[in-house]
């Protein structure tokens, strides 16, 4: 009969201190990932942490039908702008036909996600023919200097900036004073100073009007100017109403913010729709003075109009030179040219705030809905509540974690410690790596997510469990406790390993197929079944294996968990030399 093979075997049991080792700097690593970046905890959902929960109702007034395609890309849009914001795992999913859900956590900014993530109105470029500090901003003492004029993109000529321009008072001497006669002379000067593609063409063909000699003409002109004369933007009525139901193709007026005051601003027929933007980023300028910039980059037809409309704009004198960016009848930023840019690449420049180049950018980068949205409510969920329901958890979880403990302690005694430092080392992993989630991929643990984690207890202690019985059964098969640890290995780590596959795979299926917050419970479900598996074969077995050579565990103690008599094992194998020759008989199966 040959020897049976003892490489392997006597290689994993000389060697599980490497095992150990191993998970041990990786605790320590990633403990101190954690502290290094600063999150210390997990991030909380809204349902745990408090929030905002915004419902939105779809409406088919821009000539889109509402859709599954459209609610998906609406979905899709408001997602980016929210993202954009840096709002740390917000939920936006359909409900119904017509309805989207928008949960924002806590500690966000939620105010201004709330502004943008229902932004009905489509962007433009539209040029500016006139504008003026309104209401308190109309004070002599300027808010700020023009900034300087434009200048070639670094390293590409044909991409020039655009600078944002800093409003004050003086910085045109076509501004209107605050002479109602001189103003009205103004508006109607810059109306007709606009010029503009023929009747024919497109209504975003060009920079700026040119009545044409109708009867309608001088009315809507005389319209516009009372308008515009009348507006107050620091009134928040004024703004609200501010150039609503305004066609692209037609002049309007519209108001926008600058500094601590407001603009009022008389602007001419979109010239650049904003659907036509490709892309636009939040860029930091190293190698200049200009500080924060935004990037723009336009499709072919975007890219032509713009050229269009910076070369006629680049021609005029303050403000006739500048182009209002308008989302939902506001301007949000009047840059000003100084020459035409053609590449379909541009540069906006200025005195801006990172938050305010992001918040530029996603105007530029998510500024089209393919449907308007009515609030229909908005439900905020306390701290105090959220706090009630993440105590509700721990709570569940620790009654849980206990009734496991209390098994293990009275079936499997001394093998209840392993069980538990290998819970431990679990929760350790969990807690770091679900910390570390947080601002890596903007994972946040809501309520589901919590659930998800106590079942994790169950399936881990599942592994634990199958691998004591089967060292179990090879005890009361006879043989010790140290070769009984590893001939019960191979067949437990199988079944282990079939076991947390099935989990795991429930999990992905769950995650791919579901939205909202039982996405939390698949995803916390299959990061705990990976980390069961990575402690059980780290952790759990190399443990058994230093435990099987101390007298405790390796003579059977009868609180050990592994007494022979009390298992009912058989006598030990090879307890007496077999005799040789015809006398001794059969050979023992178990034996061989």
């Amino acid at each position: 009969m040959a020897a049976p093979k003892k490489g392997r075997s006597a290689s994993a049991q000389s060697k599980p201190g490497r095992s150990l080792a191993l998970i041990l700097i990786a605790i320590v690593a990633l403990t101190g990932g954690m502290f290094a970046s600063g999150h210390t905890t997990p991030r909380l959902g809204i349902d745990l942490a408090g929030g905002t929960s915004i419902t939105l109702k779809a409406k088919a007034d821009q000539g889109s039908a509402v859709n599954k395609a459209n609610m998906d890309t609406a979905v899709e849009i408001m997602n980016r702008r929210v993202n954009g914001l840096g709002v740390s795992e917000a939920e936006v999913q359909t409900q119904g036909t017509d309805n989207i859900i928008v949960n924002i956590p806590r500690g966000t900014n939620s105010k201004e996600a709330q502004q943008q993530v229902g932004t009905t109105a489509k962007l433009y470029f539209r040029p500016v023919l006139a504008s003026e500090p309104s209401g308190a901003a109309a004070s002599p003492s300027p808010s700020g200097s023009p900034s300087a004029g434009s200048s070639p993109k670094p390293g590409s000529s044909s991409s020039p900036s655009a600078s944002s321009s800093q409003k004050a008072s003086s910085s045109s001497s076509t501004s209107p004073t605050s002479s109602a006669t001189t103003q009205g002379r103004a508006v109607t000067d810059a109306l007709k100073a606009g010029s503009s593609p023929s009747p024919s063409a497109t209504p975003t063909g060009g920079p700026s009007p040119k009545p044409t000699p109708s009867a309608s003409g001088g009315t809507d002109t005389a319209k516009l100017q009372a308008a515009y004369t009348a507006l107050d933007c620091s009134n928040q009525d004024d703004r609200a109403k501010a150039g609503n139901n305004a066609k692209p193709g037609d002049p309007t007026i519209a108001c926008g913010k600058v500094g601590k005051g407001y603009y009022k601003y008389l602007l001419g027929p979109a010239g650049v729709d904003g659907t036509e933007v490709k892309k636009a980023q939040a860029i930091f300028d190293t190698q200049g003075a200009s500080g924060w910039q935004v990037q723009m980059t336009f499709n072919s037809t975007g890219a032509k109009k713009f050229a269009d409309i910076t070369g006629e704009l680049a021609k005029n004198q303050a403000p006739q030179n500048e182009f209002g960016i308008v989302l939902d009848g506001e301007v949000v930023s009047s840059p000003y040219v100084s020459l035409a840019i053609t590449g379909g690449q541009a540069e906006i420049s200025g005195s801006f705030t990172q938050q305010e180049a992001q918040s530029l950018a996603n105007m530029l980068s998510y500024g089209a809905l393919p449907l308007s949205f009515q609030e229909q409510s908005v439900t905020t969920v306390t701290a105090a509540l959220g706090g009630q329901q993440l105590h509700a958890g721990l709570l569940a979880g620790a009654i849980g974690l206990a009734l496991v403990v209390l098994y293990l302690v009275v079936y499997y005694r001394g093998l209840s410690l392993v069980a538990m430092a290998s819970l431990v080392v679990s929760a350790i992993l969990t807690y770091v790596i679900m910390s570390l989630l947080g601002p890596a991929i903007h994972f946040a643990l809501n309520l589901p997510a919590v659930c998800g984690a106590i079942v994790a207890i169950g399936i881990t202690a599942d592994s634990f469990i199958v691998y004591f019985e089967r060292i179990r059964d090879e005890i009361r098969e006879g043989r010790s406790l140290r070769p009984a640890v590893e001939r019960a290995w191979p067949r437990a780590r199988r079944t282990v390993l079939v076991s947390d596959f099935v989990s795991f795979l429930a999990a992905a299926v769950l995650f791919i197929v579901t939205v909202g917050k039982v996405q939390g419970f698949a995803f916390t479900l299959g990061l705990t079944t990976v980390l069961d598996v990575v402690v059980v074969f780290l952790f759990t077995k190399p443990l058994m294996t230093l435990l099987a050579r101390r007298k405790f565990f390796g003579n059977g103690h009868k609180w050990s968990g592994l007494d022979p008599k009390s298992l009912g094992g058989k006598p030990p194998l090879r307890r007496t030399r077999r005799p040789a020759g015809p006398a001794a008989g059969p050979v023992d199966p178990k034996e061989a």
